[in-house]
C-alpha cells in the first residue's frame, strides 16, 4: 500500500513537471499558440461542415478552412494595418510642414473656453502653446526613443514574428483537423465530476466564443462607423480614429467614447457645432445602437457577464497579456465564477 502510494506521488510529480517544462518549451510562442487554438475553436463548426460535404475527408476539409481564415480574417487585418501605418505616416508629415495647424486649433478652443478655465489653464502654463510645445516636444522625444527602440526590436524580431506566424498556421491546421480527438482526450484526462466537466467546458467554450464572435464583430461596426463619421465630417485621420475606436470598444460602457467624446468636444470649442452635434447625435444613436442590438445577439443574454466584471477583466488581462488579454481575463473571470457556483451547490447539497 505505501509503494502504491509512492508510485503514485512520483507520478504526480513526473506529470506536473512534464508538464510545467512544456510550457515554458512553448512560453516564446505563447501568443501563435493561443490563437491558433482560439481561431481552431472559432472555425471548427466550418471544419465539421466541410468534412461531412468533402465525404468525410478531415485534411482537405481543415486546408479549406484554413484558406477561409487566411482570406476572411488574416489577408483583411494585414490590409487594415498596413493602411493605418501610412495613414499615420501621412498625418506626421502633415504635422511636420505645417498643413495641419494644431496650434491654430489650440488656440481657438482656449478663446473658447470660460474665462475662469484659462484663468485656470494659464496657472499652470496652458494656454501659452509655445511653452505647451515645448513641453509635448520634449514628451515626443521621450516616445519617439521608445517607438524607436520598439522598431528595432520589432526589426530584430522579424524572422522570430514569421516562425510565430507559420507555428500558428501549422497549429490551426492540426487543431481543425484532430480536435474532436483532443477535446475528449482533455475531457477525459480532466480530475473532476462528469457533470462538473461538462459545465466547465461548455462555461470555457461559450465564453471564448462569446468573446472573441461577439466583442470583436462589435468592436469592428463600432470602428467602421466612427471611421465613417469622421471621415464624413472631414475629421483629420478618420482610419486611424476608427481603428483606436475599434480597439476601446473592447471596453464595456467608457469604450469608443474615449475617442469621439473629445473629438465632439474639440469641434464644439472651434465653433463647428453643427458638425459637433451631428457627431454626437450619431455616435450616441448609431453607434450606441449598434452595440445594444448586437452585443446581446451575438454573446446572448445567458452568457454575457456584468460589464463591471468585463470591464475589470478585460483591463487587468490586458494589463498582464497584452492584447491577448481581452479574452484571457473574462474567461478566467468566467471560470471563476463557474468554479465558486458549482463549489456553493455542492456545499449546498452537502447540507
Amino acid at each position: 500500500m505505501n509503494n502504491r502510494r509512492i508510485y503514485d506521488k512520483s507520478f504526480h510529480i513526473l506529470l506536473a513537471v512534464v508538464t510545467i517544462g512544456l510550457g515554458w518549451i512553448l512560453l516564446p510562442f505563447f501568443s501563435a499558440v493561443f490563437w491558433g487554438a482560439i481561431l481552431a475553436l472559432m472555425f471548427q463548426p466550418v471544419q465539421r461542415w466541410l468534412t461531412i460535404k468533402f465525404n468525410n475527408k478531415p485534411n482537405l476539409a481543415a486546408l479549406t478552412t484554413l484558406a477561409f481564415i487566411l482570406i476572411l480574417v488574416i489577408l483583411p487585418l494585414a490590409v487594415v494595418a498596413t493602411t493605418l501605418i501610412q495613414e499615420v505616416a501621412s498625418i506626421y508629415q502633415r504635422i511636420q510642414s505645417g498643413q495641419l495647424n494644431i496650434a491654430g486649433y489650440f488656440t481657438q478652443a482656449v478663446a473658447a473656453l470660460p474665462e475662469s478655465v484659462q484663468h485656470l489653464l494659464a496657472r499652470y502654463g496652458l494656454t501659452d502653446f509655445r511653452d505647451l510645445q515645448t513641453k509635448l516636444t520634449a514628451g515626443a522625444a521621450q516616445i519617439s526613443q521608445v517607438l524607436a527602440a520598439q522598431a528595432l526590436s520589432v526589426g530584430q524580431n522579424t524572422f522570430q514574428f514569421v516562425i510565430s506566424f507559420g507555428v500558428m498556421l501549422y497549429l490551426v491546421f492540426f487543431l481543425l483537423r484532430d480536435g474532436r480527438q483532443i477535446g475528449r482526450m482533455i475531457r477525459h484526462a480532466l480530475p473532476f465530476d462528469e457533470s462538473h466537466k461538462t459545465h466547465l467546458l461548455q462555461k470555457f467554450t461559450t465564453v471564448v466564443k462569446a468573446t472573441v464572435k461577439g466583442n470583436i464583430v462589435v468592436a469592428i461596426v463600432q470602428g467602421a462607423l466612427g471611421g465613417f463619421i469622421f471621415l464624413v465630417l472631414g475629421i483629420e485621420g478618420s482610419l486611424l480614429w476608427g481603428v483606436l475606436m475599434a480597439f476601446l470598444s473592447l471596453l464595456p460602457a467608457i469604450g469608443a467614447a474615449l475617442v469621439w467624446g473629445p473629438a465632439a468636444a474639440l469641434l464644439f470649442l472651434t465653433g463647428h457645432l453643427w458638425k459637433g452635434v451631428i457627431l454626437v447625435s450619431f455616435c450616441v444613436i448609431v453607434i450606441g445602437l449598434a452595440d445594444n442590438a448586437l452585443r446581446p445577439l451575438l454573446v446572448g443574454k445567458d452568457t454575457k457577464l456584468p460589464d463591471w466584471v468585463v470591464l475589470i477583466s478585460t483591463l487587468g488581462g490586458m494589463a498582464l497579456f497584452g492584447i491577448n488579454g481581452f479574452v484571457i481575463g473574462p474567461l478566467i473571470a468566467a471560470l471563476f465564477i463557474a468554479s465558486w457556483t458549482l463549489f456553493a451547490q455542492q456545499n449546498h447539497a452537502r447540507d
